[in-house]
């Protein structure tokens, strides 16, 4: 009777590992949208100016005056299929490259909605330009993103309210 019992708590303690142990061996979800600083903050050394005009497809132009963008910092975003970056700002203008994917850049003033793809790049004026951005796709979307007057620490994005859109 002891040689059925052993032979019957062996045959259960897999079954138990399975049951209990394996969905803490299961992957995490990757998080909505990761962002991987590429560089740490730099400061240029030379004495420099950045002024970039933003023509709007027939609708206008901004011009974007930087007293001082030689705070800079570049990172990788990674964005979910579905996510959406919550609304808000920068401190400077960013300029982005989408390596893959799609994303669509929603601006809060007119909810006006541009898609960029992967080997396109835009300019986000920062200076208080709200906005968000989702990736609309099936597949993960990868941006490269280029900070100009980042701050010397904290957060790159500035919370903003909700726009109605």
């Amino acid at each position: 009777m002891r040689t059925k019992r052993t032979i019957l708590a062996a045959m259960a303690a897999p079954m138990i590992f399975a049951v209990y142990a394996l969905p803490a061996l299961a992957q995490e979800p990757p998080p909505p949208i990761l962002g991987e600083p590429l560089t740490g903050r730099a400061v240029f050394v030379d004495d420099i100016g950045l002024k970039i005009k933003i023509g709007h497809h027939g609708s206008g132009t901004t011009v974007v005056n930087t007293s001082d963008p030689s705070h800079t910092v570049v990172v990788r975003y990674t964005v979910q299929p579905g996510a959406q970056f919550p609304w808000h700002s920068h401190a400077g203008a960013v300029v982005v490259n989408v390596v893959s994917g799609a994303l669509t850049y929603i601006a809060a003033e007119d909810c006006a909605e541009s898609m960029y793809i992967a080997g396109q790049a835009f300019v986000d004026a920062g200076h208080g330009h709200v906005h968000s951005a989702v990736n609309p796709t099936g597949t993960p979307t990868v941006l490269i993103a280029t900070f100009f007057e980042a701050p010397a620490s904290g957060p790159l994005l500035i919370p903003a309210e909700p726009a109605d859109c």
